[in-house]
């Protein structure tokens, strides 16, 4: 029997829908003993569980969400509230990776992504809390810790399981996954160091988020270290237009600052044509040359084809979002299943891509 999903088959005819009997029929055993293999539930060993698996998707079985959702305390769903304005995930193309690489992992085990972006960290707040309520989601993955997070605290007492994609969580309230950010500005600071660089701005973006207060420590200790004088940190509450205004007026003046670190592509791209416009005089091709020579070197934190793109192309740190998102989903995963799981891990190791803004030693 050739065996669909529903719907009409090629010859216009509606087949029957599989169901867990066709495929407990199939291998020869109780439908129960297959319900507890798709459910991953005690009771059956794990050569049946692969069985019963391999046969499903030969048949082409699929879950029936609504009858899935009265037979048990799950939803097959996993929520996703952070506290950002549309225009950030417009922009930013880590966070849209990520993304990607959290439904890429859930949907090979069947579990759908709920997207809720929220304005206010409150509203977040109140999210969860109406999803545990409602039992809404089997869980949920967060991101941006912040001094002082009332969120994973929050999760814990409702009883919500979740993953922090950042951290580490200081209270071990939630298990996190996290990139070693610390070691990345370091890697940053040592190649503009290298370039003879002394005077190195960092532009970062909110200091109340843990990743930016992790890279802000590391910089300061670098500079601390070397003796290249007071450690320079702005925030620019990631508006790209206070960025370049501070590079402008940081890169100016009788001890300008030759260097700088910015907390993502969007605010290291505007800074760059900021300070073009204000160097390079239409009708001169020699002033323009010029222009392009007197540019201080300029990092971001973020890669995407932003920075490819440029002219000059911006030295960036390469981190592989979609990986990242689908080890988080996994870790939650692993937590549905009812298996134990690390505290804190720190995994990815970012990568420095040098391009033409950093290429050249310092004037």
């Amino acid at each position: 029997m050739r065996w669909r999903m529903g719907g009409e088959s090629d010859g216009g005819e509606t087949e029957a829908r599989v169901n867990l009997k066709d495929i407990a029929n199939e291998l020869g055993i109780s439908q129960t003993a297959v319900s507890f293999a798709i459910n991953d539930k005690p009771g059956v060993s794990i050569q049946t569980k692969r069985r019963v698996r391999e046969a499903a998707a030969r048949m082409g079985w699929k879950p029936v969400y609504a009858a899935q959702a009265l037979g048990s305390s799950r939803t097959m769903t996993v929520g996703f509230a952070p506290a950002r304005s549309m225009d950030a995930f417009q922009t930013e193309g880590f966070m849209l990776h990520f993304m990607a690489g959290i439904h890429a992992s859930l949907s090979r085990s069947g579990y759908g992504l709920l997207f809720r972006p929220c304005a206010t960290l409150d509203e977040e707040l109140d999210t969860y809390r109406d999803w545990a309520r409602r039992k809404r989601v089997d869980g949920v993955v967060l991101v941006d810790l912040l001094s002082n997070d009332p969120r994973p605290r929050l999760l814990h007492n409702l009883g919500l399981p979740a993953v922090l994609a950042g951290g580490p969580d200081s209270d071990n309230y939630l298990p996190s996954l996290s990139i070693d950010d610390s070691r990345t500005m370091t890697t940053i600071m040592n190649h503009l160091s290298s370039r003879g660089h002394a005077r190195i701005a960092y532009l970062s973006g909110d200091e109340n988020l843990d990743y930016s207060r992790a890279r802000v420590s590391s910089f300061k200790e670098f500079v601390r270290r070397k003796n290249l004088g007071e450690p320079k940190v702005e925030f620019t509450d990631f508006i790209p237009d206070k960025a370049a205004s501070l590079t402008l007026r940081l890169s100016s003046g009788d001890n300008p600052y030759t260097a700088f670190i910015y907390e993502n592509e969007i605010m290291a791209a505007a800074s760059l044509r900021v300070m073009l416009e204000n160097r390079m005089t239409p009708n001169n091709i020699a002033a323009s040359d010029s222009a392009y020579m007197s540019l201080p070197a300029m990092v971001s934190f973020e890669d995407s084809f932003i920075c490819q793109s440029t002219y000059p192309s911006i030295t960036s740190v390469h981190r592989d979002a979609g990986l990242y998102g689908t080890k988080v989903a996994n870790l939650l995963l692993k937590i549905f299943r009812g298996e134990q799981v690390g505290g804190n891990r720190r995994i990815l190791t970012p990568k420095l891509v040098i391009r033409e803004s950093t290429a050249r030693p310092v004037r």
